[in-house]
C-alpha cells in the first residue's frame, strides 16, 4: 500500500483547512521533537540492554568456574 501523488495532496489539503497554514510549521516543529526523542529513548534502551545482557554473560562465566 503506497501513496500516490493524489492522496497527498488531499491530506495536504485537509491538513490545511484542519490546522490552517500558521499551525502547521508549529506541528511540525513538535513532530521533529518528539520524532528526536524517541530516537534517544530508543538508544538509550538498546545500551541499557546490551549492558545487561554483558552483565548476565559476565555472571554466567563466573558460575561456570
Amino acid at each position: 500500500m503506497s501513496l500516490g501523488i493524489p492522496e497527498i495532496i488531499l491530506i495536504v489539503l485537509v491538513v490545511l483547512l484542519l490546522f490552517g497554514a500558521k499551525r502547521i510549521p508549529e506541528l511540525a516543529r513538535s513532530l521533529g521533537k518528539a520524532q528526536n526523542e524517541y530516537k534517544k529513548a530508543k538508544e538509550a534502551l538498546k545500551e541499557e540492554a546490551e549492558d545487561l545482557q554483558k552483565t548476565a554473560e559476565k555472571a554466567a562465566e563466573k558460575s561456570e568456574q
